[in-house]
This record gives structure tokens, C-alpha cells and sequence, in this order.
């Protein structure tokens, strides 16, 4: 199938990089371009993120990483999700007369697992130097780079809380007293300085490739980076969510006793594709429960925009998030069904659920016959109610320039193929600008991602010291008949996992190339509680770009959807890159990015 794209599918033999910010996936290329490989490359373009796109991650956030290293010859899930702090207990939450732990501030701290996550990275699987790696962001921190429309809107929809609460915010982010224009050279000389000094305590204490990035880490998160971090959540009472000033939880024992992991990847085969997703401490799995749902739908003869294909796809997305909610938690804590979760016999029967009509129900199922325990949804509402909105709620919440609205951020993500066939997806986020101060001598915010547990007792994402909150951070990675084929992933919260999945519908099963299955319409339902705070649960609303044509909302409307239609170019900010033999058994390397935006850019040759 081929149509109208905003921009070529980019191809070539030697690497390619997709991303959501052009500087990050210039950086990247320029690393395969001088002889690195796709871990050197991805870990360089993920640092420069999080310097360029800092309302959407931090060096104190989190990344779930998935890679194909050919020296191994099998997809690997890195996690750098960090878990809670040893004070967060439930009943330390609900002591404060707390129903949900708080959006912004220091109180839903988790161990910041970014850094860790990709000098692990490195280390194990790259070449280069972790000061060759930190040059391009450091570089951009110190000397400027342009700043993004979204970025600014980030700092203006918080500049009260900044002059006001947040006053080491404020020195970062409102120099001079004032929030940067659009396109404006910024800078970060804090965060520069921070990696300079790491690098500089490196190189004067060890030797060797492997010996300093070790050492890095362990400054990192033992030496001076965990003792600021310790000092600032220890003894500081900040402004939050709650409309009070709460000193955090987080502590120098969480992140010295912290590390990274590698795990097998959860895998679900759909035709000739076996997908690969992080395991249920992430939202990954429920990707695979749509596939599994959509075989028993029968979308062989229906095209990407046909209302029947969404209306089903919509329909799978309900049964799944609500699987998510019931069922998912950090497996090293709770007991995942999700074995019986991904059955074909599940599938079948939760497949007979997906009717003509929109559910109008939050509908989860019973795995191996076992109950569903579901969080207290009433009592999230009554939080918003009696809690301080006027600083934005958990996710990135961003005011307009232009008009007063507010919608919410997403996240980062990044995609790389080198010339040997390694791959990288990466999906980075937390440690947003707008979600907690930054610590004054590091020049970064710390990840708010223990928003995301809840505090009922008996659901398997309750809040536990040392339990990693189930994050919405999913990338994505498929083989092709046994070889690996695609990395692929957008930010976007609750959506990452509905725009991902059609994406990879549009090109696995209906023929369109990278890009045309990112450029085409694309749309998101609401219909279980939100992972963000304030934890508001919709239901039956689907959002569709304008794009969409009308015939097609009308049916969607006809079949009982709740639709919202938005602005044209709206929904989905995917990456992608892939790979594949031509007629002579070459490989040939392919990439695409969002062009909504017009932020992310895929580059290669």
C-alpha cells in the first residue's frame, strides 16, 4: 500500500536513527558515522534528550530499554525502572490522610534508574567512552541549544510554583527572571557541570573503558549525585499536589542498593512477526493481549481508516487496559497471571466480549478463573476535589501560548539500527522540569513515577518499598520470520501502547510502509482510570484526529463511541526504525519519525 507521506521512508545499508527530537537522532547518527555501534549511538542520542527535550525527561528519570545484541543473537529487556523508596509504605501515604500518593513534588519520588540504565548499556554492549558518549550533551547544556515550543509551555504553565515554591527551579529554567522564547538558545550550565565533575572524579580515580563507567555509576549513586539527592529530599518541605510542603521519602540507601536488570522480554507471535514487550511492571504486555484479542476479530480485508477495524481495535484496547488495572504489578512482588493472560483460550473467550457496539463498561477479566481486585476508583475522585490543582497534575501538564488550555506531555523515544544488525528501543522519561524542584547543585528534577501505584491494599500495583511502580513506559521490538525486524515506540502515556499497536498493524499486516503507518490518522481511547494523577477515571471516549474522515466518525458515533474529534495533527508521536533483505538477501536498513510537531526526525544512510 502506498499513499501521501509528509516525509520519505528514510533507507540505506550502513545505520539508521529515529527519534522525537532531531538533535538527539543527529547525535546519534553522528556516533554510527564515526564508528560506534547502536549502543554507543543510543545511549549519546538519549543523554542529548534529556539536555534538549527536559519537560519531557531528566537525568533523574527512568528508561525501559529493548535491544538485539548480534553477539547474542536474542532480544534483552534492560530495566531502568526504579522502584520506591524503603520509607514509601502505604500506610505512610494514607498517615497523611492521603488517598492517592501525590503528582508533582518530592513525596512520589522512585530511584532515578536512567543513568544506571544506559551506562549499563554501554558498558556491557558499546565501544566508546562514556566521556566520548556525555561530550554531545554536555556540549548542548553548556553552549545552548533551541529550545521547543513544548518545552516553553512547560515552564509557563508552572512559572508561579517556580517564583514562588520552587525557587532552585526557578533558577534553571527562569534565568533572568523570565521564561525562554520558542526557539530560543538555552542552556543548563548546572546540569554541564554536574557531568563534567562526574567525568573529571572518573578519569582521576580509574583506568579503562569498563573501570570508568563503573565508577561513574558509583559516583552516581553512592558518591556525590546520591549524597545531593539524599541531602535535598532529607531536610527540604516542598509545595505539592497536596496543597502542603512535604519533605521526601527518597534516600541515599535506596539508590546506593539500586541496580539495573536484565530480563527476558514477554513475547506473543502474530503471523510471521513475534512481538517483544517489557514485562508487566510495564503497560508492554497489554499490546500483546490486543493482538491476541484483533486475531480473534478478523481484520483480514479491512483497511487502516476502515470504522469496523477501529471500532474493533477500540473495543480490544477496553478489555486490555482493564486486564492492565486488575492484573499488572511488579512481578518480584505479586503474582502476574500472565501466562494465562496471553492464552489463546483467554483470548477467545474475552474475544466473544468485543460486540458491535461500544462498551460502556470498565470490564476486566478472570485469568485462570481468579477474581479481579480493582483499586478504590471513587476515592481517586474525591481527590481532585480537595487538592491543590493550580501547579498541574502528574504527568507534564502544559499551558498554551496561545489560548488557555491545558493538555498533557508524553515522554521521549529512540530507535537505532547500526551496520551489523544491533537494535536499540528505548522509551526514556521522568524527572520532568515541571514535576518536582530540581536539586540545586545537580541542575535536574527527580522521577515522580510512584504516582502510578496505588494505595489499596490487596492490588497488585500497591505501593511497596522497593516495588517498581507500573510505569506506562513501553517500547516495542519484533522479529520477522526468527530475525529481528523492527524497534519501534512513541510517548504518550495510557496511549503509548494503542498508537504503538496500530502502527504496527498498519505495517505488518496491511502493508504500509514506516511511514505512512506513523503519518496516517490515528486516535486513542479513555476508558479506564489514568496512570497520572489525579487518577480520573473516563470511559467510552474516543479522541480521533481531524483528519479522520467524517463518514468515518460518523459510524464510530453510530456504533455508540463517545468521539472527540481533535486537531489534525494530534495523535501518536512514533519512532521507528527496521530491517530487511532485499531481492540479493542485503539488508536494508529503514527508518521514519513523527512529523507532528515537527520535533522528531529520522536520519540514515
Amino acid at each position: 500500500m502506498t499513499g501521501f507521506t509528509t516525509r520519505p521512508e528514510i533507507r540505506g545499508t550502513f545505520g539508521v536513527v529515529a527519534s522525537t527530537h532531531w538533535l538527539a537522532s543527529q547525535t546519534a547518527m553522528g556516533v554510527l558515522e564515526r564508528g560506534g555501534n547502536a549502543f554507543d549511538a543510543a545511549c549519546a542520542g538519549a543523554f542529548v534528550l534529556q539536555v534538549v527535550e527536559p519537560h519531557l525527561n531528566g537525568p533523574g528519570g527512568e528508561v525501559p530499554i529493548l535491544f538485539w545484541s548480534q553477539s547474542e543473537k536474542r532480544v534483552r529487556c534492560l530495566c531502568g525502572q526504579g522502584p520506591a523508596p524503603g520509607l514509601a509504605e502505604a500506610s505512610t501515604f494514607r498517615g497523611m490522610g492521603l488517598d492517592l500518593v501525590p503528582g508533582i513534588g518530592l513525596l512520589p519520588a522512585t530511584v532515578p534508574g536512567a543513568f544506571g540504565a544506559w551506562a549499563t548499556l554501554l558498558r556491557d554492549h558499546g565501544t566508546w567512552s562514556l566521556a566520548d558518549v556525555l561530550r554531545p550533551a554536555i556540549d548542548y547544556a553548556r553552549d545552548g541549544f533551541i529550545v521547543v515550543p513544548r518545552a516553553v509551555e512547560a515552564i509557563v504553565a508552572v512559572r508561579e510554583l517556580f517564583e514562588k515554591e520552587w525557587k532552585s527551579s526557578a533558577a534553571i529554567w527562569l534565568p533572568g527572571g523570565r521564561a525562554p522564547r520558542p526557539r530560543e538558545t538555552f542552556t543548563n550550565p548546572a546540569l554541564a557541570a554536574t557531568y563534567t565533575r562526574l567525568l573529571a572524579e572518573t578519569v582521576r580515580t580509574s583506568s579503562g573503558r569498563v573501570a570508568q563507567i563503573e565508577t561513574a555509576m558509583n559516583f552516581w549513586y553512592r558518591g556525590f549525585v546520591a549524597r545531593a539527592i539524599d541531602a535535598y529530599y532529607t531536610n527540604e518541605a516542598v509545595r505539592d499536589t497536596t496543597g502542603e510542603r512535604n519533605k521526601g521519602l527518597l534516600r541515599y540507601d535506596d539508590m546506593a542498593n539500586w541496580g539495573p536488570t536484565y530480563e527476558d522480554p514477554v513475547t506473543r507471535d502474530f503471523g510471521r512477526w513475534r512481538v517483544a514487550k517489557c514485562g508487566p511492571w510495564s503497560q508492554g504486555p497489554v499490546f500483546l493481549q490486543q493482538l491476541a484479542l484483533l486475531e480473534q476479530a478478523d481484520l483480514k480485508g479491512l483497511g487502516p481508516e476502515d470504522p469496523v477495524f477501529i471500532h474493533r481495535v477500540i473495543e480490544a484496547a477496553k478489555l486490555a487496559m482493564a486486564d492492565r488495572l486488575a492484573w499488572y504489578g511488579d512481578p518480584d512482588f505479586v503474582e502476574v497471571p500472565l501466562k494465562p493472560l496471553l492464552s489463546p483460550e483467554y483470548a477467545a473467550q474475552r474475544g466473544k466480549q468485543i460486540g458491535e457496539r461500544a462498551s460502556l463498561e470498565l470490564r476486566p477479566g478472570q485469568p485462570g478463573g481468579k477474581a479481579p481486585r480493582l483499586p478504590d476508583l471513587v476515592a481517586a475522585e474525591r481527590t481532585l476535589k480537595r487538592s491543590d490543582t493550580r501547579y498541574g497534575i502528574g504527568e507534564p501538564t502544559f499551558a498554551q501560548l496561545a489560548k488557555e488550555e491545558v493538555f498533557v506531555g508524553d515522554t521521549c523515544h529512540i530507535d537505532v539500527i547500526d551496520r551489523h544488525g544491533n537494535m536499540v528501543s528505548a522509551t526514556p522519561s521522568g524527572g520532568w522540569l515541571s514535576s518536582s524542584p530540581a536539586i540545586p547543585e545537580l541542575g535536574f528534577a527527580v522521577s515522580t513515577r510512584l504516582q502510578t501505584t496505588w494505595l489499596d491494599d490487596g492490588v497488585p500495583n500497591q505501593v511497596a518499598p522497593g516495588k517498581r511502580p507500573c510505569t506506562t513506559l513501553s517500547p516495542s521490538f519484533a522479529l520477522k520470520d526468527g530475525e529481528p525486524a523492527l524497534a519501534f515506540g512513541t510517548p504518550g502515556g495510557d496511549q503509548q501502547d494503542q498508537w504503538s499497536l496500530v502502527f504496527f498493524i498498519r505495517h505488518a499486516l496491511m502493508g504500509m510502509n514506516l511511514q505512512e503507518a506513523i503519518d496516517a490518522p490515528a486516535w486513542h481511547v479513555d476508558h479506564f482510570p489514568a496512570s497520572f494523577w489525579p487518577r480520573s477515571t473516563t470511559v467510552n471516549k474516543v479522541t480521533v484526529e481531524g483528519r479522520m474522515a467524517p463518514e468515518t466518525v460518523a459510524a464510530l458515533r453510530g456504533r455508540g463511541h463517545e468521539v472527540v474529534v481533535g486537531e489534525p495533527w494530534s495523535e501518536g508521536r512514533l519512532s521507528a526504525c527496521a530491517r530487511e533483505r532485499d531481492a540479493s538477501g542485503r539488508w536494508i536498513l529503514k527508518a521514519a519519525a513523527n512529523p507532528r510537531r515537527m520535533q522528531g526526525y529520522a536520519v540514515g544512510r
